[in-house]
């Protein structure tokens, strides 16, 4: 009996999942995300801010014109073994899309959130202004050190 109420409790969670379904009366096309602007790839409910640092220890960043490919690929190392359970490159998942957030965000911005995101959620409009948008998905902190934040901030220019 235990075994048939955990699956039909499972079985109505997995169901629940998702979001609200769009059906078209003259086609068979389903959609499950919301609008979406093709290049930023977040609704318009969010703002885009360059000048937005964030709040943590990063004041300023400057990239050098060139990639460095050593520390991009220790950067996409630590994505495919954290960030992909929430991130995905070109699209939205629990968390934004990651191709192209440095048309959306300073880079200050993006390493204080990687390297504390419990007070940039309390504290900061933007990511509150995610938070919202990803239906109070937090984005849990995984306690990087700068090096390895400053790693995945170098793989996400190559994106």
């Amino acid at each position: 009996m235990r075994k048939i109420l955990l699956l039909l409790a499972l079985g109505a969670f997995i169901a629940s999942c998702g979001g609200k379904k769009e059906e078209k009366k003259d086609g068979f096309e389903v959609s499950r995300t919301k609008s979406q602007d093709k290049k930023t790839q977040e609704s318009e409910g969010v703002p885009v801010d360059l000048n937005n640092k964030g709040i943590g220890p990063i004041k300023n960043i400057d990239f050098p014109d060139d990639i460095d490919t050593e520390m991009a690929a220790r950067g996409e190392a630590k994505f495919n073994a954290i960030c992909v359970a929430c991130h995905m490159v070109d699209q939205r998942m629990i968390g934004p899309a990651m191709e192209g957030v440095f048309e959306r965000r300073s880079p200050e911005w993006v390493m204080n959130m990687i390297m504390n995101p419990d007070e940039m959620l309390r504290e900061d409009p933007i990511a509150k202004a995610l938070l919202k948008e990803y239906n109070n998905a937090i984005m849990l902190n995984q306690n990087l050190t700068e090096a390895e934040a400053r790693d995945l901030v170098e793989y996400l220019r190559t994106l």
